[in-house]
């Protein structure tokens, strides 16, 4: 399986820092996954506090894997919970109340067998940051261009 990276969040955010968590799934989930049907567009990781702080996947689309049968109430957009270790959620926490930081999708692998998902503590990038990094993009494509001719 290749990665599947959401090109969304390194345009829109500028990443800061990188974890690498688990993610809670059914078994056609995981299937559906490794043949590369989930996207991460718009996508995004929320925290609820219960008793003690959990992260979720929203609103990332996995579809229903092929050969399943019929799944009458799958809801493909399902909130999917993500396994961290309380240490680091908490950290976290710490730094987005103080920062005003988000948590965002990059990636999604396989790494033995297991579905790990990137996420980023991120800081969202103004309109000229994201002009700044078209134009920048632009610039190294000629570039490029120029030198391979």
């Amino acid at each position: 399986m290749k990665a599947i990276i959401n090109k969304e969040a390194r345009f829109n955010y500028e990443i800061l820092d990188k974890f690498e968590v688990g993610l809670v799934l059914h078994g056609h989930e995981v299937k559906s996954i490794k043949s590369g049907q989930i996207k991460l567009k718009g996508s995004y990781v929320s925290v609820q506090n219960d008793k003690q702080p959990t992260l979720y996947l929203k609103n990332a689309h996995v579809n229903k894997y092929v050969k399943t049968g019929s799944l009458p109430d799958y809801d493909p957009i399902r909130p999917r919970k993500l396994l961290m270790k309380q240490k680091e959620i908490n950290s976290i926490m710490g730094k987005i109340k103080t920062s005003g930081l988000t948590l965002v999708p990059i990636k999604v692998y396989t790494k033995c067998n297991l579905i790990k998902l990137e996420i980023g503590l991120a800081k969202g990038k103004k309109k000229s940051d994201k002009r700044e990094t078209i134009k920048n993009r632009d610039l190294d494509r000629e570039m490029r261009r120029e030198l391979k001719y």
